[in-house]
Formats: structure tokens, C-alpha cells, sequence
């Protein structure tokens, strides 16, 4: 799936990427593309981690969610040595996304903090088998993040055949 699908055949899209990657303009196109932004508020719950992102996508409409339960499986093991959520949960997680309709924005870039990109992308190769995925490059100049206009073919460029049976 590529970005301009996901804007206008998902109804719930999750942002994720490392910290400092700068997230606000996509998050301001979500907005504008009729997307209702929420964050997970506070820390995660010391029992049940996903209750706060179960709430969420509980939402109706259209939802994005800037950063997950992704971000603490990255950034958990890197900051105090382990992560507060299990991959059961966060696989349960993407599996209640996929199931509302909704993909995960890998968005990637230029990051000072190469452990964190590299833990992102194992996280999210694994995370791929249960929702869809859309890499979102920031470091592309100039990438358009509406859906590209489609290409008109040269008058006798394209030639088909018609076959009547």
C-alpha cells in the first residue's frame, strides 16, 4: 500500500518513527484529508498497556494516532532496558488496527539516533505480517503526500487488442 491509498481507503492510519523525525506536517495532512489526531495521553497503564490505544480506536470516523505502543518497544529496551509492552500485545495491537481498516505510517528520515531507525525497522518488518505498512521517506525533497495526478498515455502509445470470441 502507498501513502495516497492509505489516505483515502483506510479509517484509521497510526503514525510511528523515531523521535525527531518530524512528524507535524503529515500529521497537519492527515487533518486536512478529514482525519481526527489523538495522542495517547500520560504513560502507559502499568497493568494493561493497550487499554489507552483499545479506547482510541473504540473512536468512530475516520482516526489517526501519532505514535503507539511501536514507540515503546523501541524506545522501552533502549531507555531502561526493556520494553512495559509485549510483542502479544503490540501484535494484538496492529491486528485490532487491520481490523478497524487501518494501516501503519513508517515514517522514516533523517534521525540522529540510528539505534532507535534500526529498532524501528525490525519492529516494523515484524508488525507488517498482521497490518499493512506505508513508509513514509521524509528525506525525500518535495514528495508529494496527495495522491499522484494520473498519467495520460501519448495519443498511439498504447495499443491493445480486442479480441471477440
Amino acid at each position: 500500500m502507498i501513502l495516497h491509498q492509505a489516505l483515502t481507503q483506510c479509517r484509521t492510519l497510526v503514525v510511528e518513527g523515531p523521535d525527531g523525525i518530524g512528524r507535524s506536517g503529515l500529521i497537519a495532512e492527515l487533518t486536512r484529508h478529514g482525519f481526527m489526531i489523538r495522542r495517547s495521553r500520560g504513560h502507559l497503564h502499568h497493568v494493561n498497556p493497550t487499554q489507552p490505544y483499545r479506547e482510541l480506536l473504540a473512536t468512530p470516523g475516520r482516526l489517526a494516532i501519532d505514535g503507539s505502543l511501536v514507540h515503546e518497544l523501541v524506545y522501552g529496551p533502549l531507555r531502561r532496558g526493556r520494553s512495559r509492552v509485549t510483542w502479544i500485545q503490540a501484535l494484538d495491537f496492529a491486528e485490532a488496527v487491520a481490523e478497524r481498516g487501518g494501516a501503519l505510517i513508517h515514517v522514516t528520515g533523517e534521525a540522529d539516533d540510528t539505534e532507535a531507525v534500526d529498532a524501528y525497522e525490525r519492529a516494523v518488518r515484524t508488525l507488517a505480517q498482521h497490518v499493512p505498512v506505508v513508509t513514509f521517506d521524509r528525506a525525500e525533497p518535495g514528495r508529494p503526500i496527495r495522491a499522484p495526478t494520473p498519467h495520460q498515455p501519448q495519443h498511439g502509445a498504447l495499443t491493445r487488442t480486442l479480441t471477440i470470441g
